[in-house]
């Protein structure tokens, strides 16, 4: 049995994703990040970074006490090597597909998580940190696009972890100002992970926790006003 403390933000979607595809038993438990549970005591223990998702294992391969992973691109690793599915199992499918891993945990879910804060959630619209961040999406976007040119199904070959960590950062588009009729082979890729019914499982299972997905000032508050005083 896997626990996921889970909210309904692009990160929470890639683990959801996966635990559909896999068929693993998990259990949700909700973490609602707007009205700051990911600051309780019992979270941080699992999630030292008060950020979703995190899992427990309650029957790691080690067959030892139960294991806490937070970090969505570690929890997608942890979890491909546990059933040995979702990564390529050769040493070069399987850099492949960890440098795309990379690639978004680094680059593509920082720059359009902070396209969407300056687009909108900031308190007041600055320009410069509109166009930055925008520009830098389509770029990343570009990148992706590229890479699939060549007329793959997926990412790193067969459907893997590089694809459920990409996709769900690519669903808010129009939050992102990025139309993917731009970008011919990422928009074909898209639908093609957006058909599958694992995903469409896992973000079903969203409207379970969040029917109202609205960011208030309260919620503004909690998300964007922390600093290292959150943390002591």
């Amino acid at each position: 049995m896997i626990d996921l403390y889970y909210w309904t933000t692009p990160n929470g979607h890639k683990i959801t994703m996966f635990l559909e595809e896999s068929g693993l038993s998990y259990r949700i438990v909700p973490v609602n990040i707007g009205a700051g549970e990911q600051f309780a005591p019992d979270f941080l223990r699992i999630s030292p970074n008060n950020r979703i998702p995190a899992i427990v294992d309650h029957a790691p391969a080690d067959g030892g006490e139960p294991l806490s992973v937070f970090e969505s691109g570690a929890i997608l690793l942890y979890l491909a090597d546990k059933i040995g599915r979702f990564i390529p199992q050769d040493l070069r499918g399987r850099n492949l597909a960890l440098q795309w891993l990379f690639w978004q945990m680094g680059g593509l879910g920082p720059m359009a998580g902070q396209n969407h804060h300056f687009g909108q959630y900031a308190p007041e619209q600055i320009p410069y940190a509109i166009q930055r961040y925008v520009k830098e999406t389509s770029r990343l976007y570009a990148v992706l696009n590229k890479h699939l040119a060549d007329g793959r199904e997926f990412i790193a070959g067969d459907y893997s972890i590089a694809d459920m960590a990409c996709y769900p950062w690519i669903v808010p588009h129009e939050r992102q100002r990025q139309r993917l009729e731009d970008f011919e082979h990422l928009a074909r890729w898209f639908e093609r992970v957006r058909q599958r019914p694992a995903t469409e499982r896992a973000y079903a299972r969203a409207s379970e926790f969040n029917k109202s997905p609205v960011v208030d000032d309260a919620a503004k508050k909690i998300l964007f006003g922390q600093d290292a005083s959150s943390v002591r």
